[in-house]
């Protein structure tokens, strides 16, 4: 008997020395915000922060497009719509295609890869085009950033390749808390493509209720439930959106403008959000014209100039078989205070130089 208890006092002495103490576990905690998980069987890559599903990488064929979804302010509050993903009370139900954050366009060899969804019938199916996932590259996350790379496919309605996408996805969050996506898209052409002037593209969010622009049309939303009620009406509750442009734009006046930012400002569950979307100077078209929309539509479209101009300037945009074009973004997700044009311009500068 006293054998026994002998060995299960080094059994346990053993074990107490090999465990973690509590203070090991907390600093690797502190230490790793961000980490990045597969799950090939859901088809995404989820990107968490402090331990938390932050936002996912994916790529459903039913999506048509791979997405960034959902995106969310350090406290937890949504900034992008739930419908059709992951609906929410009194979300439209218009644009099933506008979800999450993506990066497509609405007129490449006349196939429109913009406004492509599940809602179209098998006889619209062969006027658009679709972005296909190849493969996950290689996924890093180190303190306060982390890394996804990715390949994916642009293809025909009959699954012809017409451009080969290498994009990256950067994530990190500032001393100031701030949450940062830099995404940099690199389109391989595998034959001539067009890319013909279209006021839909390229780099968009489709944003939460909440940072609408109040909107006086009768529209359709989901009820508490998150399905579609049959009545359409006038809400505008909670709505506090307010647009701002990098030339002193406000509101609807920064639709169809240039500039080298546009910023989203709202309110979400009392909690004040400025949503801020920067142009890369090496960009094609720098500075972006904006498809800034009441309704939650913000995008950076720099390819549409005869729609935006209206007729005065026009970019028809080639890249010939084995050319390629790199695209650059920022998305800053601040809260707690709304951010003035000051400070957009210093993170605009700072993007610029990195």
């Amino acid at each position: 008997m006293k054998n026994i208890l002998n060995i299960l006092l080094i059994l346990c002495v053993i074990l107490n020395s090999c465990a973690p103490s509590k203070s090991l576990q907390n600093r690797n905690t502190k230490a790793e915000r961000f980490s990045i998980i597969e799950v090939p069987a859901s088809q995404r890559v989820d990107i968490l922060l402090d331990g938390k599903r932050y936002t996912s990488y994916m790529y459903a064929d039913s999506l048509k497009k791979p997405i960034l979804f959902p995106l969310m302010t350090k406290n937890g509050n949504f900034v992008t719509r739930g419908w059709p993903i992951e609906p929410r009370a009194n979300e439209r139900t218009d644009h099933p295609h506008q979800m999450g954050l993506w990066f497509n366009y609405g007129d490449v060899n006349g196939l429109d890869f913009w406004n492509n969804s599940t809602s179209r019938s098998p006889n619209e199916r062969m006027k658009y085009g679709a972005i296909v996932h190849q493969k996950v590259n290689s996924i890093a996350a180190s303190n306060n950033s982390a890394l996804l790379r990715v390949s994916k496919l642009w293809l025909s309605p009959t699954s012809e390749p017409l451009l080969s996408e290498e994009c990256t996805y950067k994530f990190q969050v500032s001393k100031e808390g701030q949450i940062m996506i830099s995404i940099r898209v690199s389109l391989n052409a595998l034959r001539d493509v067009n890319f013909d002037d279209n006021k839909e593209g390229l780099l968009a969010i489709r944003v939460a209720r909440e940072l609408e622009q109040p909107y006086m049309q009768k529209t359709t939303f989901t009820d508490a439930y998150g399905i579609e009620d049959s009545v359409a009406r006038v809400d505008n509750q909670g709505v506090t959106g307010v647009y701002y442009s990098s030339e002193g734009k406000v509101g609807d006046d920064v639709f169809g403008t240039r500039g080298r930012w546009a910023m989203l400002n709202g309110v979400i569950h009392k909690e004040e959000v400025s949503l801020i979307i920067l142009d890369h100077p090496q960009n094609v078209g720098y500075p972006s014209y904006w498809f800034a929309r009441g309704y939650g539509l913000f995008a950076a479209n720099p390819l549409g100039q005869r729609v935006f101009s209206k007729g005065q300037e026009e970019l028809k945009y080639k890249l010939a078989k084995g050319e390629s074009a790199v695209f650059k973004y920022q998305v800053v997700i601040h809260s707690g205070s709304h951010l003035d044009s000051q400070t957009a311009d210093q993170f605009s500068r700072d993007f610029a130089n990195q």
